[in-house]
C-alpha cells in the first residue's frame, strides 16, 4: 500500500521535519480493523476444542451456531474513549461499533447437545464433540 504525504515546501529541514513526525500524535488505539477473531482448533480424545481470542468483547455479546460441522462466532463490538484536556475540554473522542464474524467447518459434525461454550478474560473456549457416526449400511440387490 502506498503512503500519502503532504508535500510542504517550508518542511526542506530534515530536523523540522523529524520533529514534526515525532511530536505527531501515534494511533494506538483499538479500530474494528484490529479486531479479527483467532481461531485455534485441536482435535483430542474424540472431540474438538477450540480457543478463540476476543479481547474486550462482552460474554453476552457473543454468540456461537453450530449447524453439523460447521462452527460460526459472531460477537458485537464497542467502544468509547475520550481524552480531556486539563481544563476539562474535550480534546479528542473516539467511538466505535461494529461486529466481527469467523466461521470454519471441521472434517465430522459435531453433537451440539453436548457442545460447551465458556468465556473467560478474552478467551472463548469450546469443547465440540465428535458426533457418532454410523456406519454405511451395504444393500442387497434384488
Amino acid at each position: 500500500m502506498a503512503s500519502l504525504r503532504l508535500f510542504d515546501p517550508a518542511l526542506t529541514d530534515p530536523f523540522e521535519t523529524m520533529f514534526r513526525r515525532f511530536a505527531a500524535p501515534m494511533r494506538t488505539d483499538r479500530t474494528l480493523d484490529d479486531l479479527d477473531i483467532r481461531v485455534d482448533v485441536v482435535e483430542k480424545d474424540g472431540m474438538y476444542k477450540v480457543r478463540a481470542d476476543l479481547p474486550g468483547v462482552k460474554k453476552e455479546d457473543i454468540n456461537v451456531r453450530i449447524d453439523g460441522n460447521l462452527v460460526q462466532i459472531d460477537a458485537e463490538t464497542k467502544g468509547e474513549k475520550e481524552f480531556k484536556g486539563e481544563g476539562g475540554k474535550v480534546l479528542r473522542s473516539e467511538r466505535y461499533y461494529g461486529s466481527v464474524s469467523r466461521s470454519f467447518t471441521l472434517a465430522q459434525d459435531v453433537d451440539e447437545s453436548k457442545a460447551v461454550a465458556k468465556y473467560e478474560d478474552g478467551v472463548l473456549s469450546l469443547d465440540l464433540p465428535k458426533k457418532a457416526t454410523t456406519e454405511a449400511k451395504k444393500l442387497t440387490v434384488q
